[in-house]
């Protein structure tokens, strides 16, 4: 991977090209900032750029880098690049293994190589995890300690990635720790992480940290025209509705993602509680109840972020709205159901309702209580 494909993030690729250029890389960087930033798409752009200029060996053209290190860093097989991530337990695995990296390195290649933006739900669903906790064991750390000890395959640099350190367990942290005391020579850590405060604080003072802020609107604007060939009206509303997350942008562009289906449930309960269907809200709570709670969670939130815009949108005013084109297209004619009478009593009931799924209430009590409350608060003017 090469630096010119991680989106934006200029400041940053420039800082740590610098380092290569002076001969001053720390033995252990933290990139630290919110998820969809690029983190992890740097490091490794980083890693492989700091293998690669070690292998820069004379030519006739001038100094030039071992094409044959180039192929392999560019679909991540290098034998000086490694990666650490977390893991979970499946069930073929024996009862005394600890899962190791090793044991998903052609997941996470796969993953990897379609895009370096992930996020922990994409890792754990290439896993096929179900309600396991993923996390670094303390054979993870062993394992890493015995590859850095062997030597560099072609005398530079080892770099080894560590995404989501904030994840080893105590064991794990600490024989990570006695690596960054006493690292073996010519090794690169690279640790990628959006909880750095959950770090053992000794392992924080022993890193040089980096932070990396939220892509810019205009720059994911102009890589979903150049890259994803949009239009720019449409490249302008999904960049600003992906508040600077690259992977939030991508999941706007498909139609069948999570979004498009939580729209189309928020206007099945307005029509039906507008109309006062009962069959048809029994039936609607019944069909959500039926999600998972996390995903009830994430629909009550989006419940309440588009309450906002509707009541927004009365005001005439464009550049306060964040919303694509289809939910902009409903509320054309549903945003004035949402006004100074009830704007308040209907985000309260999604607010409720949030809380009563947080705290394991019965989801099918939980939904059709709120539709008939529905059916009294989209009335008021």
């Amino acid at each position: 991977m090469k630096f010119d494909e991680v989106i934006g993030q200029e400041e940053v690729k420039e800082r740590l090209l610098q380092m290569v250029r002076e001969d001053r890389v720390p033995h252990a960087l933290l990139l630290c900032g919110p998820a969809g930033s690029g983190k992890l798409a740097l490091a490794t752009a980083f890693a492989c750029h700091l293998i690669a200029e070690s292998t820069r060996r004379p030519s006739l053209m001038g100094m030039e880098i071992d094409p044959q290190a180039e192929a392999m860093l560019a679909k991540l097989e290098h034998p000086d690049l490694h990666f650490s991530y977390p893991t979970i337990k499946t069930s073929s695995m024996g009862s005394e293994h600890q899962p190791v990296s090793d044991d998903f390195a052609r997941q996470w290649r796969e993953l990897m190589l379609q895009s370096p933006y992930l996020s922990m739900d994409q890792w754990m669903a290439a896993m096929d995890a179900t309600n396991q906790q993923a996390i670094i064991t303390a054979a993870e750390s062993d394992e890493l300690g015995r590859k850095l000890s062997l030597k560099s395959s072609q005398g530079g640099y080892k770099v080894c990635v560590i995404w989501q350190p904030e994840r080893m367990n105590l064991a794990s942290a600490n024989k990570l720790l006695k690596l960054l005391e006493e690292p073996p020579r010519q090794t690169v850590f690279v640790m990628v992480s959006e909880v750095p405060e959950r770090l053992l604080e000794t392992i924080r003072s022993r890193t040089q940290r980096i932070s990396v802020k939220r892509i810019e609107t205009q720059t994911i604007e102009e890589a979903l025209v150049q890259r994803r060939a949009l239009e720019h009206d449409d490249a302008h509303r999904i960049a600003r509705l992906a508040d600077g997350s690259w992977p939030r942008a991508l999941e706007a562009l498909d139609s069948d993602n999570e979004s498009q289906q939580f729209l189309e449930v928020f206007m099945s309960l307005m029509r039906f509680a507008y109309s006062q269907k009962l069959v048809e809200l029994k039936q609607w709570s019944e069909d959500v109840a039926a999600f998972g709670r996390e995903k009830q969670k994430r629909m009550l939130s989006y419940f309440m972020r588009q309450v906002r815009e509707n009541f927004i949108f009365n005001f005439g005013k464009p550049e306060l709205n964040y919303q694509t084109r289809s939910e902009e297209d409903f509320s054309q004619n549903f945003s004035r159901f949402i006004n100074e009478a009830n704007v308040l009593g209907i985000c309260e009931l999604f607010e409720k309702a949030l809380r009563d799924i947080g705290q394991n209430a019965n989801g099918k009590i939980v939904f059709f209580d709120l539709a008939l409350q529905t059916i009294i608060l989209i009335k008021k003017k």
